[in-house]
C-alpha cells in the first residue's frame, strides 16, 4: 500500500516509528507493506515512489524540524501538489485541528478523495466541521473514509460502539472525551485553583498551543459531533452543539460538588440534545476517572449501561489507531 502522510509531527512520526518495528509482523499476519511514498510538513515535503526511508525520515525531522531536507529537491511542495501528482493508495492527515474553517486538512481530504484514494484522519477538524459531505463524498468516489484515532486515541471507543455493539441499539451516550480538562478539574478537586491546574497541565506538555481548544470546550465538541454521526446516524456539524468550557468553575464549586460525593468534569452528550459543559458526577460513578483518562458510557436498548476507559491522547497511542484504519482499509478491499 502506498501512502501519502500529510503533517509530520509527533503523531506522523510516531506511525513511521510503528511501521518499521512491525514491517515483518505486518507483512507476515496481514499481507500488507506499506510503503510511505510522500511526506509534507509546513515548511514542505518529499516524495519517493519506490518509499521513503522512515528512519532516515524521522532523523531529518529532527535534525533540521522539517522533511523537506530529505532529498535534493530546491522547490517546497506543497501537500496538494504531492496529492494531486503522486500516485497512492491512502492518504493519512494528521495536520492540526482547525474549528473556523478545517484547513488546510479539509482541501486535502477533498483531494485526495477525488484522486481515488482512502482516508485516514487524525485531524477533527474536517469532520467536526463536514462529517456528513464528506461521507457522502467518500461514497461518490468509492473510497473509504476512516478516523478512530480523533476519538479516544488509542482506546477504541468508536470501534467499540459500532462493532461490539453491533445488534444493539445505542439510545445516549455520554462522556470525558478531552483528558487536558479532566487533569486540570481533578487537580482543583485536589486543592489547586484552576490557574495553577492549568500552569501545571501546561507544564506537562498537555495543553494544546491554542488553549481555548480545550478549556472552551471545543475539542470535547469536536468528539461528540463525530461520535454522533458515526454511532447514532446523525447528520450534524460543530455547531449543533450546545458548549460551555471549563473556565468558569471555581474552587467553590469543586467543593460544593465533593460535599455532594461528586466531582465535576467536563460531559459530552447525547441525549435529545447535544451538549459540552461541566457536570457534578458522583463519585461512584465509573465515569468519574481521573487524571488524563477519557471514559465514555453508551445506554442502549438491551444491554443497559456498558463504559469504556482508557488513555485519550498521545503519539504512540494514537499512531496505533491509525494503524487500525490502515488494517481496516485493507480487509474492505480484499472483501471487494
Amino acid at each position: 500500500m502506498r501512502i501519502i502522510i500529510c503533517g509530520f509531527g509527533t503523531v506522523a512520526q510516531s506511525f513511521a516509528k510503528l511501521l518499521v518495528s512491525r514491517s515483518d509482523d505486518l507483512y507476515a499476519k496481514y499481507g500488507i507493506m506499506p510503503r510511505i511514498v510522500g511526506v509534507f510538513d509546513t515548511k514542505g515535503g518529499i516524495t519517493e515512489s519506490p518509499g521513503l526511508d522512515l528512519n532516515k525520515l524521522v532523523e531529518i525531522k529532527k535534525k533540521y524540524g522539517t522533511v523537506r531536507n530529505y532529498g535534493k529537491s530546491k522547490k517546497p511542495l506543497s501537500g496538494l501538489e504531492i496529492i494531486n501528482n503522486t500516485d497512492a493508495d491512502v492518504l493519512i492527515e494528521t495536520t492540526a485541528s482547525n474549528y473556523k474553517d478545517a484547513e488546510p486538512g479539509m482541501s486535502h481530504i477533498i483531494a485526495a478523495m477525488k484522486r481515488g484514494m482512502h482516508v485516514i484522519s487524525v485531524n477533527k477538524g474536517p469532520l467536526a466541521l463536514a462529517f456528513p459531505s464528506l461521507m457522502e463524498l467518500a461514497t461518490y468516489n468509492h473510497v473509504l473514509l476512516r478516523f478512530s484515532g480523533t476519538v479516544g486515541g488509542g482506546t477504541p471507543i468508536l470501534d467499540y460502539a459500532k462493532n461490539s455493539l453491533r445488534g444493539e441499539q445505542i439510545t445516549s451516550f455520554a462522556g470525558i472525551l478531552n483528558g487536558t480538562t479532566n487533569y486540570i478539574l481533578t487537580n482543583m478537586a485536589r486543592g489547586m485553583s484552576f490557574a495553577a491546574a492549568l500552569k501545571d497541565a501546561k507544564s506537562k506538555g498537555y495543553v494544546e498551543a491554542d488553549e481555548s481548544l480545550d478549556l472552551d470546550g471545543f475539542d470535547a465538541a469536536a468528539k461528540l459531533v463525530i461520535l454522533a454521526n458515526w454511532i447514532m446516524g446523525m447528520k450534524v456539524t460543530m455547531p449543533d452543539i450546545k458548549r460551555t468550557g471549563i473556565r468558569k468553575v471555581t474552587s467553590e464549586d469543586v467543593k460544593k460538588a465533593a460535599k455532594n460525593n461528586a466531582a465535576i468534569k467536563l460531559i459530552a452528550s447525547c441525549n435529545k440534545e447535544l451538549i459540552v459543559s461541566p457536570r457534578e458526577i458522583p463519585i461512584d460513578d465509573p465515569l468519574c476517572v481521573n487524571g488524563t483518562l477519557n471514559a465514555i458510557s453508551f445506554t442502549s436498548e438491551h444491554s443497559g449501561t456498558q463504559t469504556i476507559i482508557g488513555r485519550g491522547a498521545g503519539g504512540t497511542e494514537t499512531a496505533s489507531a491509525i494503524l487500525r484504519d490502515l488494517l481496516d482499509i485493507r480487509k474492505e478491499i480484499l472483501r471487494d
